[in-house]
């Protein structure tokens, strides 16, 4: 059995890629290569040969990949800071740009001890995990309303716990109740959030329309459904100088702070783009009682 070159492998699989519309063809490529052989993708240079079976096996990943199978998908996991989640069908793929909001709420933990923490919407879990995981001494607790992805949710919660994290609480609840954790009302220091919030009928990848649950990526007609119930429970949760954070689309730069100014408890509201410039997420904090002062 002849060995094969695994770069020209990788060539051809970029090739396939590339054809079919995907935005980075040598990275999935390289990336569906190392989760092949086990090995991290800046290792793959000192695997240079590879048997016929493994070329057969990378062209049929690729050949899945190049039919818009989500990369994640095909891994069978996502990272999101330090944590890495499984997911699959069922639950939303954690993103990138997620990574901002995730480091934002962490500086506004610093100088807190134990703290109280709350992931609404919370899919796979993974922006309490990230964060369980950043802050070891934090209370975190996660809530999700559909059952396929609270059992994703519940495996990667396992999976960190056996992996020495913090546990998390992790509840089955909708956002859009207002008895929702009643019992952390006034008590909570940073609320994160990355509800459903495309607007309905905008156009996005095959990975998303086909892969991800239609109800984690849109949110009605304006994309502001569920985003307005997190506005309202966040205000509820928070304690007096704690903070929100909630992802966006790119057409809510001015829409999600004008929900966050309306409500007269929240202040300090600031929009944050994403590496492209584009808007992402939006923050705001509790008001302080008088002749206080946010820290720096």
């Amino acid at each position: 059995m002849t060995r094969q070159p695994l770069r020209l492998a990788i060539l051809e699989a970029e090739r396939m890629l590339a054809a079919s519309g995907v935005a980075s063809p040598r990275t999935d490529a390289e990336l569906l290569a190392a989760h092949l052989l086990g090995v991290e993708r800046t290792k793959l240079m000192m695997v240079p040969l590879v048997d016929p079976p493994v070329v057969q096996a990378l062209h049929d990943l690729v050949r899945r990949r190049a039919a818009r199978v989500p990369l994640q998908h095909l891994t069978g996991n996502a990272s999101l800071g330090a944590v890495t989640l499984s997911v699959g069908p069922g639950v939303f793929v954690p993103r990138p740009e997620t990574e901002l909001l995730l480091e934002w709420g962490a500086s506004i933990l610093e100088g807190i001890d134990k703290p109280v923490v709350v992931d609404l919407c919370t899919g796979s879990g993974a922006l309490a995990l990230a964060m369980a995981n950043a802050r070891p001494d934090a209370a975190v607790h996660a809530v999700e309303k559909d059952p396929a992805a609270l059992s994703w949710a519940r495996r990667n919660a396992d999976q960190q716990a056996e992996a020495g994290d913090t546990p998390i609480q992790l509840y089955a609840g909708d956002v859009t109740d207002p008895l929702l954790f009643m019992e952390l009302e006034g008590l909570v220091d940073l609320v994160l959030c990355n509800p459903p919030y495309v607007p309905e009928g905008t156009p996005v990848p095959p990975e998303v329309r086909d892969h991800d649950p239609h109800a984690a990526v849109f949110g009605g007609r304006d994309g502001l459904d569920v985003v307005r119930h997190v506005v309202s429970c966040a205000a509820r949760l928070l304690r007096p100088g704690g903070g929100v954070a909630i992802e966006h689309d790119d057409t809510h730069g001015g829409s999600v702070p004008a929900l966050l100014r309306a409500r007269r408890v929240l202040t300090d509201v600031q929009e944050h783009a994403d590496l492209a410039g584009r808007p992402r997420f939006a923050t705001a904090r509790r008001t302080l009682p008088e002749n206080s002062t946010l820290p720096e």
